[in-house]
């Protein structure tokens, strides 16, 4: 199965699986270019996957649904109203030949997902590369918890996160750690992928062990500071 991104508003990314002509697509927070590209390439959308409720992750997916009425919507229970089937917790589920995992991964909104299948991780705003997202909720210890499973995962895993936030993400870091050579290599990086106008995604976990400031906060209390700080670069 391949995996394409099509970027979406400012800075979103729609991630598009295909196998053969049929299509997962997940979180589209619009929906004209998932539509030309499933047109221009004449593809068929076989499922809609969410992660969590925020309109620029649900916003295409009504008219998705009415250009192709049959596809299912997998989601959380906060994303119901969209939803043919409600993922919780522990589930997995069969789509294309693969298998999915569901895991809960909330703080950025209470019950926000991320799904695993072979070597790809698709984790909305709770994980990006060299940050994670911001605790809307509230509840740092949920968010500090997510990253800690995160932290569990095989090296080689792919992160397909929401968003192109990782340019800023790795300036912050090295504010923080100033003298993290990975850090400082990776922002190179980035700087030369979005001056060709390239994703800077996926990056892998391995990698994000030794770049995200966020995966390395040992405690709740240093994770809170580390994000309160974030929030205000």
């Amino acid at each position: 199965m391949s995996i394409h991104p099509i970027k979406a508003l400012s800075d979103n990314y729609i991630w598009i699986m295909k196998k053969g002509i049929d299509t997962i697509v997940v979180d589209p927070g619009e929906a004209e270019g998932v539509l030309n590209y499933l047109k221009e390439n004449e593809l068929n959308l076989a499922a809609i996957l969410l992660t969590h409720k925020h309109d620029d992750h649900t916003a295409g997916v009504n008219k998705l649904v009415a250009s192709y009425p049959s596809t299912p919507v997998y989601g959380p229970e906060e994303t119901d109203d969209f939803n043919t089937e409600t993922l919780r917790d522990g589930d997995t589920f069969d789509l294309l030949g693969d298998t999915f995992e569901v895991f809960i991964t909330a703080g950025h909104t209470n019950g926000h997902i991320s799904l695993l299948t072979r070597r790809a991780l698709f984790c909305g705003d709770a994980l990006f590369s060299g940050g994670c997202g911001r605790v809307f909720t509230g509840d740092y210890q949920a968010q500090f918890i997510a990253l800690q499973k995160f932290k569990q995962l095989n090296d080689h895993v792919m992160v397909y996160a929401g968003h192109e936030y990782t340019e800023k993400n790795l300036n912050f870091a090295q504010t923080i750690d100033p003298e993290n050579e990975s850090i400082s290599e990776a922002l190179k990086q980035a700087e030369k992928l979005q001056k060709k106008g390239r994703p800077t995604l996926p990056s892998t976990i391995g990698r994000e062990k030794e770049i995200n400031v966020f995966l390395k906060a040992e405690t709740l209390d240093e994770f809170k500071k580390l994000r309160d700080a974030r929030d205000d670069f």
